[in-house]
């Protein structure tokens, strides 16, 4: 089967929705046993019971990935479990609506941790087994905020960046420990966290702004979360043994036919 994970261990913190999810059920689809890291327990129990409901092999763990000893701990209880870890993807993540001037210092702090932070501890964590294995794939959710200028997303942006930019260094320097590290820059991507942000500040104007938001990626729509999902199975697979140190945008089109 093209693009099997069968028998890899595979870690995906944020598993508990949106892209996240969708990477874990298709991971696990594809034959992996897919470790979910989540804050959110109920959620995470949710798509771990998706996953076995069809067939798959799956566990779930309460996380807060902005916590090192946390994720540290976990990530090495998973490691004694399977034997070892083959593929890390960093989904976690949060968003922030506002300005230079509109973000606070707590805002920005909330943002840095997990998005930063929560990214690094999870690379802190895997990196030591990954080396002492002599291989392993490292995968992390950036975003086109990290490439392009989009208003009103400053702490949003900045977090994208430093994912982009601590993709590149991994990449640079654990090449000759056989691991492999890339970054996905996807554009609008239908969430539960759009719906909700559409409702809360565009009452009674959700179907109006949903049709705006999606319009400003040039094909037409937002992208469903198994689309960026299949992109990461690509990445992690065997099959693209050649590619690290490369950031993927999914975007409809937003960066090249925007500008």
């Amino acid at each position: 089967m093209i693009f099997s994970l069968k028998g890899k261990s595979v870690i995906v913190t944020g598993g508990g929705s949106g892209i996240g999810k969708a990477i874990a059920l298709l991971f696990a689809e594809q034959g992996a046993h897919v470790c979910i890291l989540e804050k959110n327990a109920e959620a995470a129990s949710q798509t771990v019971d998706e996953i076995t409901k069809a067939g798959g092999l799956g566990s779930s763990h309460s996380v807060d990935v902005a916590n090192q000893f946390e994720v540290v701990s976990v990530i090495n209880t998973i490691q004694l479990k399977e034997k070892r870890i083959d593929i890390l993807v960093n989904s976690a993540g949060i968003a922030h609506i506002g300005k230079l001037g509109t973000t606070s210092e707590l805002d920005f702090d909330r943002i840095f941790n997990v998005n930063v932070k929560g990214t690094y501890n999870s690379m802190f964590a895997v990196i030591r087994h990954m080396s002492e294995q002599k291989s392993g794939v490292i995968l992390n959710l950036a975003s086109v905020a990290s490439i392009v200028g989009i208003a009103d997303r400053f702490a949003y942006s900045m977090s994208k960046g430093a994912v982009a930019s601590m993709t590149l260094s991994v990449a640079k320097d654990y090449i000759k420990d056989g691991i492999r590290c890339n970054c996905i820059s996807p554009g609008r991507v239908h969430t539960p966290f759009v719906d909700g942000f559409i409702k809360a500040n565009y009452p009674g104007k959700e179907e109006e702004m949903f049709d705006k938001l999606s319009k400003t990626q040039p094909i037409g729509r937002m992208a469903k979360p198994v689309e960026i999902a299949h992109l990461a199975l690509y990445l992690c697979s065997d099959e693209a043994s050649f590619v690290t140190g490369s950031d993927y945008p999914i975007d409809g089109g937003f960066i090249k036919l925007n500008t």
